[in-house]
């Protein structure tokens, strides 16, 4: 592809914020409402037109377990969020910990409140575009565009939330991508909602995820007609009456710092989610016979890009252990869940070794991740939260879910307000212990 050089041209700067978050995931929501309420002025800027990531645009149809089946550990904001959304959905046990279905709708309103009540403003559909670095090792700027074209933002300190390390990786932030063999990623995933389903068909009839022998996804994937339906990964959860939320499908080769190879799989994406439709109003007509497809995803289910260099890299060796940290900032206690590409996940061969990586803690475990996982090598005012933290391939797989995330998030926004009220703004000597003070008495849980 040839260059294109673009004649100099002056863009409005807005120097106004102390941090600045981009990206309103899960992590982008918490480190800025964190941020705003440890007293920092605060910009959160999101690239859609709604916060929430994959809870929300993603249509990810459950949360992750928050406990660690004892106890809540993903506490704090996170818990916050996950208590305020249990509130509005009749069906949900107020006692529910793991595998709690969600509205999302309803978590689109619970992150508007969580971000605005705490002080902090919202940009949407306003997509990241350029870093600025200056001689220091510091973000400068970043450049954004919407609708008012261009315009560059000066902060303080700078939180990526954006899931890819986008913001880090354009500051010259070194990373690692996909596996140390060939740079697979993870599957991808792109959710969907059926509604008009019969309850009782579906709450008594076959229970539709893959772990069930008998599950007809078995045969649904095996069959010639539903021909983009290529696996049995088949997680659906009721999330309003007559609505069932699926998180359902492989899409593979998904690179989501590819626009090409995203805009590929959106299209293939809806197409799968038509086939499984149909495939399930014929497998299962007592339940989906008069289903209809109402919602696909806006977002792809994407579960694994960039990895930031941090000053730790935490490895499966910490998960195993169930390590602790003197700078931990939150635990984690989600089982290595990789979804694999396509020719491991269709190979009886791989299988005993894919079971043997996907570790699962007993009751009561979990394990810290250390705030050196947020902050990049290299970069001076850059913090990151998210799955694309600092962390080797197989516990990214653990850490990259939205519970975890939420924790990272409130932790980075509490440590983005300290470092830019300090002279020297560097994120990597900020007062660690002061840091976890203020996760305990904001309720997070840490050793």
């Amino acid at each position: 592809m040839e260059s294109y050089v673009m004649k100099e041209r002056k863009i409005n700067l807005n120097d106004s914020y102390d941090v600045l978050v981009v990206g309103g995931g899960p992590a982008g929501c918490t480190a800025a409402a964190a941020s705003a309420r440890e007293g920092a002025k605060t910009l959160l800027i999101e690239a859609t037109g709604c916060l929430g990531g994959m809870g929300t645009s993603g249509l990810v149809p459950a949360w992750c377990p928050f406990s660690d089946k004892e106890k809540i550990i993903y506490k704090g904001l996170a818990e916050k969020v996950f208590t305020e959304v249990k509130k509005g959905m009749a069906h949900v046990k107020p006692d529910a910990m793991d595998w709690v279905p969600l509205d999302p709708e309803l978590l689109k309103r619970v992150y508007d409140d969580l971000v605005t009540q705490a002080g902090a403003d919202v940009l949407f559909n306003t997509m990241l575009s350029a870093v600025e670095m200056d001689e220091n090792d510091k973000v400068s700027a970043v450049i954004v565009s919407n609708k008012q074209g261009l315009t560059a933002y000066k902060a303080k300190v700078y939180v990526d939330c954006t899931g890819d390390a986008d913001l880090a990786a354009w500051a010259g932030a070194k990373f690692q991508k996909g596996d140390d063999k060939n740079g697979e990623l993870q599957a991808a995933t792109h959710c969907f909602i059926l509604s008009n389903v019969d309850e009782y068909g579906y709450n008594y009839g076959p229970r539709l995820h893959p772990n069930n022998p008998e599950s007809p996804i078995y045969d649904i994937a095996k069959s010639e007609k539903y021909n983009l339906i290529e696996d049995t990964h088949l997680c659906n959860n009721t999330i309003g009456p007559g609505t069932v939320g699926f998180n359902a499908g492989h899409l593979w080769n998904v690179d989501n710092t590819n626009p090409v190879s995203v805009s590929k799989a959106l299209i293939k994406g809806r197409k799968m989610a038509a086939q499984f439709r149909d495939a399930l109003a014929e497998y299962c007509p007592k339940a989906f016979a008069n289903a209809f497809l109402v919602s696909t995803a806006s977002l792809m289910g994407i579960r694994e890009t960039r990895r930031i260099i941090g000053d730790y890299v935490i490895t499966k060796d910490d998960y195993l252990a169930r390590r602790t940290f003197k700078d931990e900032i939150c635990r984690n206690s989600y089982y290595l869940d990789i979804h694999s590409h396509k020719n491991v996940e269709n190979s009886n061969q791989n299988k005993a070794e894919d079971k043997k990586q996907c570790a699962r803690y007993g009751k009561g475990e979990s394990h810290g991740i250390p705030y050196r996982c947020l902050t990049p090598r290299g970069l001076k005012n850059v913090l990151v939260a998210g799955r694309s933290i600092s962390c080797d391939r197989i516990t990214q797989g653990s850490i990259r879910v939205m519970p975890v995330c939420l924790a990272m998030g409130e932790a980075a926004g509490i440590a983005a307000s300290q470092a830019s009220k300090s002279e020297q703004i560097n994120v990597h000597a900020i007062d660690v212990q002061r840091l976890r003070q203020r996760i305990r008495e904001e309720g997070g849980y840490i050793l």
